[in-house]
């Protein structure tokens, strides 16, 4: 009887810690792709040719939704042209649990790929009541100034919040997001990353980077301060487009990023996941480049994925 009755109480302690974890914040991947997204515009190569021919291997544009199970809220970083199609995907992965529309949006830089589908929230669409939109400086500025953007901000369809590098924000009890400044091609706005701290998990996002060596941070100190690192991982080396210029879109190849890291403890270099892939870099498709990332130990985003 003795035995039953313990075995009855560990039961019910494992269930009670189930439940726990489970309202633990997660991000779930809502897209992984370069601006142009997967396939691409243009192009017919071998590259985008399957994906053109089979609906299933389309890939939205990079974007991350931040989820705290507990509050029932939901956050969403970076407004691709994707995002209608991924508010669906996300109330699919969900079970519709949450509501429509994200509790606040963070847009990292005026890149087409990072905020134009806030036009969906505009009144030809969603007609949105003051969705709650966090930005750096330059890039609010942008927003306000900027048609077709600026109609979002005069009808109240978004609510902009304007951030400042080296900040962070409490968006719930349970998770605070820090912002900092990193070097881009910053023609309309500078250029945003985030690390995200939940009671569960710590996050890094970096979608978008010239170069490692042109940040003022070391980027192995910052992946080592967190549990999973999204990183930007555009391009695979500098063969991949043949004929351009590759300094004229500066990015750390995958390659390179491998060899910074090649030395670390395998710890360090499990937390990274390449994300913000380009049409042509293979790390997108190509089984055999996303077995050999993660034979040296590394990550590829996953679209649809809990991390």
């Amino acid at each position: 009887m003795r035995k039953i009755r313990f075995t009855i109480t560990f039961l019910a302690f494992l269930l009670c810690a189930s439940l726990a974890w489970g309202q633990n914040p997660y991000i779930l991947v809502l897209g992984v792709a370069q601006d142009g997204g997967y396939p691409h515009l243009g192009c017919e190569k071998e590259c985008c040719n399957a994906a053109w021919e089979n609906p299933e291997l389309k890939r939205f544009v990079v974007s991350l939704a931040l989820v705290e199970p507990s509050s029932k809220k939901w956050f969403l970083f970076e407004a691709s042209p994707d995002m209608s199609d991924q508010i669906r995907f996300f109330r699919e992965l969900t079970g519709g649990k949450y509501n429509y529309l994200p509790d606040a949006i963070f847009v990292s830089h005026a890149h087409i790929g990072h905020y134009t589908g806030l036009m969906e929230l505009g009144r030809e669409v969603m007609n949105s009541d003051n969705v709650p939109v966090y930005a750096l400086p330059r890039m609010t500025e942008f927003l306000k100034k900027n048609g077709p953007w600026s109609q979002l901000v005069s009808l109240n369809n978004i609510s902009l919040t304007k951030l400042e590098a080296g900040s962070g924000i409490n968006i719930t009890e349970n998770i605070t997001v820090n912002i900092f400044e990193v070097p881009h091609r910053d023609e309309y706005s500078e250029t945003a990353g985030y690390r995200i701290n939940t009671v569960s998990k710590n996050y890094l996002f970096i979608p978008d980077i010239d170069k490692w060596n042109k940040w003022e941070k070391d980027i192995v100190t910052e992946v080592n301060k967190v549990d999973v690192a999204f990183i930007d991982g555009t391009f695979y080396s500098d063969a991949e487009l043949p004929g351009k210029n590759m300094s004229d879109i500066p990015h750390p190849f995958i390659v390179e990023t491998m060899a910074l890291f090649s030395e670390k403890a395998p710890q360090t270099k499990n937390k990274i996941i390449f994300i913000h892939l380009n049409h042509s870099n293979p790390a997108l498709s190509n089984q055999d480049t996303i077995n050999l990332i993660k034979e040296k130990g590394f990550e590829v985003a996953v679209q649809g994925r809990k991390y």
